[in-house]
Formats: structure tokens, sequence, C-alpha cells
């Protein structure tokens, strides 16, 4: 049994698509800082060397008079200090990260294995590198630390974007990838509620094309069985309503006694009355075109014919909006109106006082006229309810020796369905049952 925590398809697929993404993503990153050390430290180690050389340059060529003011400048525009180097200094070594190690080895090899780096002296941070004019040491301090980096505040905005982006594209090849097993779900639910769902397309990836012809093969199959088994029970019904007649016409002319005649006849209404649901059944579905039918006339009309409202045990109340109009077969619903009463009345008696109260209404919503006809009997258990739709189930209270095959309420599914409606039961407060026949309103 599906545990109802566990997240569905769509969730699975798209939370591993994002996991792919961000394994991709880290192992992208891994792969880019890989490949960009040697150039990084290349670039870090050109620029320090070239530094050095300037400054060194700049000392040993240019004018006294104008070579204070020339380290002043470099000092407050570039960030390159001149620092004489003492023995006294304190050194703290340079950063053993990789760009730096391998920036620090090529530095050496250009300037000379005594150039020392180091990333601060004396407690002052920075890149120092050592070189010599003579027999003076000086330290080239510089200030703008080349191996950071700064990104900016754009790079956040543009990584936001990136991510919702991905986040979107997960959803949408989800949402690709799952449409056709969410349609095959959905179909497959409409088959298990007893109706026939549409066909679903044969194309598209090889292996969901084969699984829907496959799908779209057997709801064929069943549809045809279907019809199969109507004509057969069209067929038995028709062939028993002869003898069945003509035994009641010779009990009826026979010298039984009273009491053994009214149980024979009994009897024999009881079968005409499963033979009759046998041939309600097995009807053809789409034989009339529709027409306007005022379905509050029709309501009123089935109650009346009942003949329930003669019964000193049973009392109706009526809730029935006037003027209301459906595109139907009047005589369709007239059935499925009557099969419902019926059923009412068969099983919805009070088990203790053996009242019959029941409630039948009309009314519409935005999209829909409902009638619901309410009992206040036994009920009968929930879970039974898409049961009790299918041909030839009958409920736990129904299986007393009542007249009847089951066939009642499926009757009643099939004239929804053909109306493009709906057949729904509930528990009615605060005990019963309720039948909901939902009809679609024309637009």
């Amino acid at each position: 049994m599906k545990s109802p925590l566990a997240p569905g398809l769509f969730w699975r697929t798209f939370l591993l698509i994002l996991l792919l993404l961000a394994a991709s993503s880290a192992a992208w990153l891994q792969s880019f800082r890989l490949f960009e050390r040697e150039p990084r430290a290349q670039q870090l180690a050109a620029q320090i060397i070239s530094i050095v050389n300037i400054t060194r340059s700049a000392l040993v060529y240019s004018d006294p008079v104008v070579r204070l003011a020339l380290l002043a400048d470099l000092a407050e525009n570039q960030g390159i200090r001149i620092v004489p180097l003492e023995q006294s200094d304190v050194v703290q070594p340079f950063s053993d990260n990789p760009v730096a190690t391998r920036a620090s080895e090529r530095v050496a090899s250009v300037l000379g294995p005594r150039t020392r780096l180091a990333s601060g002296v004396n407690g002052v941070a920075g890149i120092w590198v050592s070189f010599a004019i003579d027999a003076d040491e000086y330290w080239v301090v510089i200030e703008r630390d080349p191996l950071a980096r700064d990104f900016g505040r754009r790079w956040i905005g543009w990584a936001v974007i990136a991510a919702i982006a991905a986040l979107l594209a997960a959803a949408a090849i989800t949402r690709v990838v799952n449409r056709p097993l969410a349609r095959l779900s959905e179909a497959a639910g409409e088959l298990g509620a007893g109706r026939t769902p549409e066909p679903l397309p044969e194309a598209g990836p090889t292996e969901i094309a084969t699984v829907n012809a496959s799908f779209n093969r057997m709801v064929a199959g069943l549809a045809q069985s279907e019809r199969d088994r109507a004509v057969l029970l069209a067929g038995i019904s028709h062939d028993l309503r002869t003898p069945l007649t003509r035994m009641r016409l010779e009990v009826e002319l026979s010298d039984l006694p009273p009491e053994s005649r009214t149980h024979i006849v009994a009897d024999l209404e009881q079968m005409d009355q499963i033979v009759a649901q046998f041939l309600d059944y097995a009807r053809s579905e789409a034989a009339r075109p529709k027409a306007d039918v005022d379905l509050s006339a029709l309501v009123v009309q089935a109650v009346d014919e009942s003949r329930l409202a003669d019964d000193q045990t049973v009392s109706i109340e009526r809730r029935i909006e006037p003027g209301l109009h459906i595109d139907g077969l009047a005589v369709e619903l007239a059935r499925a109106l009557a099969n419902l009463l019926t059923n009412a009345a068969r099983y919805g008696r009070d088990p203790d006082s053996g009242r019959l109260d029941l409630a039948v209404e009309l009314h519409k919503t935005a999209r829909e006229a409902v009638i619901e006809i309410a009992d206040r009997g036994p009920g009968v258990d929930p879970e039974q309810f898409e049961h009790l739709l299918r041909p030839f189930v009958r409920g736990d209270s129904a299986r007393s020796g009542a007249a009847g095959a089951g066939l009642g309420l499926a009757i009643v599914s099939r004239v929804a369905r053909l109306h493009g409606g709906r057949l729904t039961l509930a528990a009615n407060a605060p005990r019963g049952l309720r039948a909901a026949l939902h009809l679609p309103l024309p637009r």
C-alpha cells in the first residue's frame, strides 16, 4: 500500500533533476578550478615579476630629484610601496594554496633563488617580494592582493537568475517527461471507476507508445466484452419474458390455494423485475438525439409515479427548484430517477421503526443540475460506494433477498455518463445514504 507521505512521480523526477544539476554544477566548478589553476598562477607570477622589475628600474634609473615623488605616486595610486629589508623583520610565509605555490616557484625561477615571497611582514598584510639593488635589499609591498577575487554584487543577481532558470527548466522537463504517465494514470483511474477513457496518443517515445497502444487495446477489448454481455443479457431477458408471462397466466387459471397462488405470483413478479433490469442495462445508449427536458417537472413526475406518497409509512420532503432545463433524454432520465427511488424504498427504511424518510432535492450549481435523493436507513460502508456503481454488485444491506440483480445504480450511472454527468454516493447525516445525480446545464 502506498504511503500517503510518499512523494509523487513529478516531485521525485524534479528532485532527481535538481540533484543532477547540482552534481554537474559542482563537477563543472571543480574542473574549472583545476584548469584555471595554471593560467592564473602564470598571470599572478607575471604581475609580480613586472611590478618588481619596474620598481627596481624606477629606483635605479630615475632622477634622485623625482624618485621620492615616483615612490609616493606608486604607493598612492597603485598600492605599491618600497620598504627596506631588515634582518629583524618578522616574515609570515606566503600562501600555500596551489595557485600561490606555483606562482612563487615561477617568480623565483625568473627573479632568482634569493627572492623571497611573504604574505605579511611585521604584522602588515599584503604580498611582500624581496629584491636587491647592489648590496641593498628591499621589499616590494603589493597592498592589493591579486589572489583575491572581487565578484561584485552583480554576480549575486546573476546567480539568482541562473538558479531560477534552472528550477523552471527542471520543472518543465519533469512535466514533459511525466505527462504521458500522468495521462495513463488518469485513464486507468477512469477505467477503474467504470468509465471508458479517451484513447491515449500512440506517439512519442517507443516505450510510451507501446504502453499506450496496449492500454487502448485493453480498453477496446473491455468495451467489446461489455457490449457482448449487454447483447447476451438482452437476448436472455427477451426470451424469458414469454415463458414468465405464460406461467403467470397458468397460475392465475389454476386451482391452487390462494396463499400458494399469491407466493407464486410474487416470485414471478420478482423474476419479471430482474428481467426488466437486464433489459434496461442492455439497452442501447446513443440511439436518439437529445432534446430539451424540463428537469423540475420530470423529478416531480418521478416522485408521483413511484406512489411512495400513498404509503402511510413513507414521508417525502421535496425541495425542487422550478424551471430547470437540460439537454437530455427524458425516457432515460425517468428510468434513472425511478431506479434511485426504488433503491431508496427497498434499502432506506429505518431498521427500528420501519419508516422511510426521503429527501428529494433538485438544485443547480454554476455548471450542473444536481438531483439528490437521501434516506435515513442503515446506510452503506463508504468503502463500498465505488463498487455499488458497478454492474451486478449489491451492498451488504441489499443481500437479504430483496428483488433485484445489482443493476439499479449501474443503470443510473450509465444514464449519467450518457448525459456527460456522473452519479455520486455519500453518507447522509446522521445516517443513511445520499445519492446525487449530476447533470451538466446547457451552455
